[in-house]
């Protein structure tokens, strides 16, 4: 097994979470639920707070311990998943770009976007 493990309890994770987020937007009060309050407020507030959470993620990269890295990625996620979810992107979409890139070299994959 390779030291990022196994995909699956993420992938439950993810999709719990996805289900979470989808149930907030469409049901959630803003009052009680920082989901609904957060997808309230538009694509601008949502992009604010996943580029905060990818800062803390790199701080607690470079700083903190690995405990403190797993909450900030957990945190980071999060928000990416309720900005996909205030923008319409959905995670099969995700999964799509993700898959065209599969047997790819990431230098020729980000070579091919330039121009």
């Amino acid at each position: 097994m390779s030291i990022l493990g196994s995909a699956d309890r993420l992938a439950e994770a993810l999709a719990h979470l996805g289900m979470t987020i989808d149930t907030r937007a469409e049901t959630g009060d803003a009052g009680t639920s920082w989901t609904a309050k957060l997808l309230s407020k538009g694509v601008g507030a949502c992009a604010d707070k996943a580029e905060e959470e990818a800062g803390e993620f790199i701080q607690a990269l470079r700083e903190e311990s690995n405990e403190r890295v797993a909450s900030e990625a957990a945190d980071m996620l999060y928000h990416a998943l309720v900005a996909l979810r205030v923008r319409g992107v959905s995670l099969d979409d995700v999964a799509a770009a993700l898959e065209k890139r599969q047997g790819t070299s990431g230098i020729a994959e980000k070579a091919s976007r330039k121009g």
